[in-house]
């Protein structure tokens, strides 16, 4: 398994466990979260030429994203147990 197909294919990665209908909102969900982090992260390195706020803009993602991650699949076992 590829490291894009992890994150990016909703049909191999941890929302899978998920409906189709969910699976889109929590991917749009997650990529405008994302288009915020870069824009964060160039617009403060061009306006200010700090680095901090962009690595904390692009940790703060990654967070997020392994969380959201690790929700469905917490939810995803809960079900299966029952």
């Amino acid at each position: 398994m590829s490291l894009y197909s992890i994150v990016m294919d909703d049909d191999e990665n941890a929302l899978q466990a998920l409906p189709k209908p969910q699976r889109f909102q929590v991917m749009v969900f997650l990529s405008l979260m994302w288009s915020t982090v870069f824009c964060v992260a160039i617009g403060s390195w061009a306006y200010w030429g700090e680095l901090v706020i962009g690595h904390l803009a692009v940790a703060l993602g990654v967070a997020i994203t392994g969380l959201t991650f690790r929700a469905v699949k917490t939810v995803e076992n809960t079900a299966i147990k029952q």
